[in-house]
């Protein structure tokens, strides 16, 4: 089984998966998230000692979320194009799961004490934060949602944001969750909740359909 993984919800992040071995790369210039996704996609199969190539993925894993309109429409748009062309199954997965299996991969035996839950927040721009709640051994107990920093749990917060705002949370694992990694997301797929492939957004974007129509006012033939 060979998994490919994809997230946009914050970075642009692209992971393969296999039996015994996982491989991501990155790229944090989210300026144009198409061509970064398109040249990792492109990337991360040249690297691999073993001659993989997009024809031998079995499944696509994709980030749904939550995240910015423009970044999450690109990597899900793009898991359905590369799943119907290849003729694989495309499965959706909430962004911030993921965050939380990198934050107890890198809490071996508890370093960092979790019985209450731990909370892991990501960027929502317009000073607040997506988060989601997660029970000691990772399970998603509430969330996502969209708020300002003051409304988080006062909770060990790890993820993309947690060093964005003053939090009353302590910050745990700060340097391994500091982004999705695609890789892990691509491993851990069959393990997490099947999120769907809508993307959760959480609010309106900011461009809006008019709801009626404008205003014209014409005018005669200047002479």
């Amino acid at each position: 089984m060979l998994r490919l993984g994809i997230d946009t919800s914050q970075a642009v992040g692209v992971g393969l998966a296999w039996p015994g071995g996982q491989r991501g790369l990155r790229e944090d210039d989210t300026r144009s998230h198409v061509e970064r996704l398109a040249g990792l996609i492109r990337d991360v199969f040249q690297a691999d000692p073993e001659g993989r190539a997009l024809a031998d993925v079995d499944e696509i894993a994709v980030g749904v979320g939550p995240g910015p309109f423009t970044g999450l429409r690109v990597g899900v748009a793009a898991a359905l194009a590369l799943g119907e062309a290849l003729g694989v199954p495309v499965r959706g997965v909430c962004s911030l799961d993921v965050v939380a299996c990198q934050l107890l991969d890198a809490n071996p035996g508890g370093v960092a004490p979790l019985d209450g839950g731990f909370v892991v927040a990501s960027d929502a721009r317009r000073k607040e934060l997506y988060w989601a709640l997660y029970r000691p051994d990772g399970q998603r107990r509430e969330g996502p949602f969209v708020t300002p920093p003051d409304q988080l749990p006062v909770l060990p917060t790890c993820g993309p944001a947690a060093s964005l705002y003053p939090l009353a949370g302590e910050i745990v694992a700060a340097d391994a969750t500091a982004q999705v990694d695609a890789a892990v997301m691509a491993a851990q797929a069959d393990a997490l909740p099947d999120a769907g492939l809508d993307p959760l957004y959480l609010r309106r974007p900011d461009a809006q359909v008019p709801t009626r129509r404008k205003s014209v006012l014409t005018f005669g033939r200047l002479t």
